[in-house]
């Protein structure tokens, strides 16, 4: 049984109390908010593993809120439960920085099997990886280039941690995306491109972003050397 603290960011109380029913004896202490407000009051004051957030709320969008979790929690989990459904929606979440979209309705044994592959991601049990001044540990989720913290949202992370568990491999796009998003969200895979993008914007300034090669007609590698 995963031991795990949620915070439910959703103003409909029916959803709240099923939520709370459903994961509550899986070992999950769940904590509920009406709005981006009471949600950012919980994050600020309490331990969150993970957020089950929904798009609709009366004060601000979840993806207001997703855009200020970013970038002062970067790498808290968060999972959009959300009615919207577009793929423009979707698409948008994900580049947002959400870790997974669930539409509604939804099938409670598929959300518990999300939350499930969400957590395992976040919480690795991998030894750091060095390559030259670029560090990495994924139990503490940091990135150093030499004595410098390079700060990197959750996607970046993930691929970078990809990346650098299997230097001199191409990936091809298909294969980043299972990675990094899982298998059960769809995701176009011009998204991995811009994902790319901003993980060598970050390394940039450090003069690594070479590492992150373009395979042309393949995809993607990480190379052990500039």
């Amino acid at each position: 049984m995963m031991q795990a603290t949620i915070l439910v960011v959703e103003d409909d109380e029916a959803i709240q109390d099923m939520l709370a029913y459903s994961l509550e004896p899986e070992g999950y202490t769940l904590h509920a908010a009406g709005s981006t407000k009471e949600a950012w009051e919980v994050i600020e004051n309490k331990q969150v593993d993970l957020v089950l957030l929904d798009w609709m709320l009366p004060d601000h969008s979840g993806i207001d809120l997703l855009h200020r979790i970013r970038k002062y929690h970067s790498m808290l989990p968060v999972i959009m439960l959300t009615a919207r459904a577009e793929e423009e929606d979707r698409v948008l979440g994900l580049d947002v920085g959400a870790d997974d979209y669930i539409t509604k309705p939804f099938s409670i044994r598929e959300l518990k099997s999300r939350i499930q592959a969400v957590l395992r991601r976040s919480m690795p049990d991998e030894q750091p990886i060095k390559f030259g001044d670029l560090f990495l540990d994924p139990v503490s989720q940091r990135v150093k280039v030499k004595d410098e913290e390079v700060s990197l949202p959750p996607t970046e992370f993930r691929l970078l941690h990809y990346f650098m568990s299997h230097p001199d491999r191409v990936f091809t796009r298909g294969q980043l995306l299972d990675q990094a998003w899982g298998t059960q969200v769809y995701v176009e895979e011009r998204t991995v491109d811009v994902h790319i993008r901003r993980l060598r914007k970050n390394l940039e300034s450090y003069k690594l972003d070479p590492l992150i090669q373009t395979v042309h007609g393949r995809g993607y590698r990480f190379s052990r050397q500039i």
